[in-house]
């Protein structure tokens, strides 16, 4: 997630490093940059065949008076299947809503408070959602993000285990097991290797280190070969 960052030099910068990489299976094709929306077409015509280009946010309309908007149907018809729905900077700096979204980002405060708001925001979206297929769920602590502070790996397995239990017992366990649960919040090349190493830890949702040469690291330590 480059955020409001970046221009099209540092995004052909950050393309030129990822296009050369081979994936293993581990990673596949699960790799995806989220530019800011006047670089999505330039993205989607410069990454190659198995890196994918995300929004970092759609409005759910078709189309309509909402200035400065963008439709999902604006996204599909430039190829872009992916976008970033909910991210707390949505929700604090823009005030969107539980409902507004359908992959979500929880507060961490403690263990007992986090389990209501996650439950709370997955109740929120979990009857609109009729295929799960390609749906992948973040779990970002608000106090990490763009802070240099991240969950320990306990604490983002913790989190991660009550999501999965949550849609085993309100989905279905089929559900629970084959829908990525990605962690963010200051991820690094320097903690992602443990994080990564948790059982329900999918993957992650990179901030900042997604503009260097960091986001290689990160994306190393899911592919067994390289560790």
């Amino acid at each position: 997630n480059l955020k409001m960052n970046g221009s099209k030099a540092m995004l052909k910068e950050i393309i030129d490093r990822l296009n050369p990489l081979k994936f293993d299976d581990c990673v596949g094709e699960k790799v995806a940059i989220a530019p800011p929306s006047i670089f999505l077409d330039l993205a989607q015509k410069s990454v190659r065949k198995g890196i994918n280009v995300a929004a970092q946010n759609s409005f759910n309309c078709t189309k309509g008076a909402y200035t400065g908007e963008i439709s999902p149907e604006q996204l599909k018809d430039l190829g872009i299947d992916w976008v970033i729905l909910g991210h707390s900077e949505r929700r604090e700096i823009f005030k969107e809503s539980d409902e507004s979204a359908l992959a979500k980002n929880w507060r961490i405060e403690n263990l007992e408070k986090t389990q209501d708001v996650v439950i709370r925001q997955l109740r929120a979206i979990v009857e609109k959602i009729e295929d799960w297929k390609n749906v992948v769920i973040a779990y970002e602590p608000v106090w990490a993000i763009g802070t240099g502070k991240v969950a320990t790996p306990q604490q983002a397995q913790e989190v991660h285990f009550i999501i999965r239990d949550w849609l085993t017992k309100n989905v279905s366990e089929k559900v629970a097991q084959d829908t990525r649960i990605i962690y963010g919040g200051s991820v690094k090349g320097t903690n992602s290797s443990e994080l990564a190493e948790q059982l329900d830890v999918d993957g992650f949702l990179v901030g900042g280190a997604s503009l260097t040469e960091d986001f290689i690291k990160i994306i190393k330590c899911f592919m067994p070969s390289e560790n």
